[in-house]
């Protein structure tokens, strides 16, 4: 298996993480993002959206951290909890995939913005964060995850750019139901931190 990576992406972190958590052996090749190298022409043979994650696994490519980590559940989760095959959990799970991939974007646009001076509208993307992670806080009251009474995918989906919003001058302060479930999320066996996100 192989992994387009850069350390700071949230979304590769995604990916790190989950077969980090699943003890799967990868090869990984570190991608220019600053410099845009995803962008070029070798790169766009591979995704044409000019995006990372890539993911191979012999002669299979993916891209899209939500799409890879299902693939890695249902081929590679022997416990079956990532992602299981009931369509209840599976409907579940998949609404906080596409949150992950979505609404919570607009904290790692906000990253962007401060971290790498990337020309993008800091405010709308602040109060788009703000808005999901409000509703993130009321979901997360009386529960331990997002979707099931463990962690699975979809937790993983949204963690790493909302355990980061600070760094997109977004406090986490309003949000503690938040910021527990941020804290259980370290606490999940094999977990691995990332550059922004400490143990």
């Amino acid at each position: 298996m192989k992994l387009y990576d850069f350390e700071l992406s949230g979304s590769c972190y995604k990916i790190r993480l989950f077969m980090n958590i699943l003890g799967l052996p990868y090869d990984k090749v570190n991608v220019d993002f600053v410099h845009k190298e995803h962008k070029t022409a070798p790169y766009l043979a591979l995704n044409p959206f000019g995006e990372i994650p890539i993911f191979e696994d012999g002669n299979l490519r993916l891209r899209d951290a939500q799409a890879i980590m299902v693939y890695l559940a249902k081929k590679y989760d022997t416990s079956g909890k990532w992602y299981p095959n009931d369509p209840t959990s599976m409907g579940q799970i998949q609404q906080w995939l596409a949150t992950g991939g979505g609404e919570v974007m607009n904290a790692a646009g906000a990253r962007l913005v401060k971290i790498l001076n990337y020309t993008l509208d800091l405010p709308s993307l602040q109060a788009g964060a703000n808005r999901v992670f409000g509703i993130m806080n009321a979901h997360l009251l009386g529960r331990n995850f997002l979707a099931l009474d463990h962690p699975t995918i979809g937790d993983i989906a949204c963690f790493p750019y909302t355990a980061m919003a600070e760094q997109g001058g977004i406090s986490l302060g309003p949000y503690p139901n938040v910021v527990r479930w941020i804290d259980r999320m370290k606490h999940i066996p094999k977990f691995i931190p990332m550059p922004g996100i400490e143990v």
